[in-house]
């Protein structure tokens, strides 16, 4: 493959992960603050599918390419905007890993309650008044805190991705 057409994978992937990613935490932090079983029960369902046929590709293919561009532009691997790049990105997946698991049983959660919500007509002692397990809230609330760190070190990346400041 050509220099350009791995910048020019490396750039779509790279959009593909960031929009991706930030377009389902975007629909599935809206959806649980509806409340709305049913709806959390498919937007969890498609939000784990986007992230492991669109995001989790991507995540892989970004260093890849990144690093192969590194080398065939000739720039020094002691750059710092590297480093720090690599840092970051490292901290994003950190964050993002547990993120997955949790989308998982999120996603399990919500559609075990929104099967549940007919037939059993309300709350049990096990969950709340839409039928979800009090985990889920849990769940949800360490979801949204891994997010910061996460997005805000991607655009630190894509803004040293850029600029490759000396």
């Amino acid at each position: 493959m050509t220099y350009l057409t791995v910048k020019w994978l490396h750039i779509l992937s790279a959009t593909f992960m960031f929009g991706t990613g930030f377009g389902t935490a975007f629909y599935m932090f809206f959806v649980n603050r509806s409340k709305n079983v049913q709806a959390m029960a498919v937007v969890t369902r498609w939000v784990v599918r986007a992230d492991t046929w669109i995001t989790a590709p991507a995540v892989v293919f970004q260093p890849l390419s990144g690093l192969y561009m590194m080398h065939a532009a000739g720039y020094p691997p002691s750059a710092s905007w590297l480093w720090i790049s690599l840092s970051l990105y490292a901290l994003a997946g950190a964050c993002w890993l547990p993120v997955l698991w949790l989308q998982w049983r999120m996603r399990d959660m919500a559609g075990q309650a929104a099967q549940a919500l007919p037939a059993s007509g309300g709350a049990t002692d096990a969950t709340d008044a839409t039928g979800i397990a009090p985990r889920y809230w849990l769940y949800e609330r360490i979801w949204v805190a891994l997010g910061f760190p996460a997005f805000g070190g991607l655009l630190v990346v894509y803004w040293l991705m850029v600029s490759k400041p000396a």
